[in-house]
């Protein structure tokens, strides 16, 4: 792989993690049910490529990089509980 594919890979990250800041009414548990990862999906493989690279990240601080604050803050913010819909369609998803 070239630093320039590199480049535009961590551009291309950054851009979809911009995104989804701006749009933080679309739920993880939304996009669970329609792509099959979500925020925290992100965060957990932040964590597994820092480890890869023997890199000191926490959990808490991988879920920081990606939602651009504390966890704990943004599910307080910006996280409703679950619908019966969300929770059932998310429920045929796992099927």
């Amino acid at each position: 792989m070239t630093s320039a594919t590199t480049e535009l890979e961590a551009a291309t990250f950054r851009k979809l993690l911009e995104h989804l800041d701006n749009n933080k009414d679309v739920q993880n548990i939304d996009l669970m049910i329609l792509a099959g990862f979500c925020r925290n999906c992100l965060g957990k493989w932040y964590l597994a490529a820092a480890e890869e690279r023997d890199m000191d990240v926490s959990d808490d601080q991988a879920r920081e990089a990606i939602y651009g604050m504390p966890y704990s803050e943004w599910k307080a913010n910006h996280q409703p509980p679950a619908t019966e819909e969300q929770l059932k369609a998310f429920a045929q998803r796992q099927k």
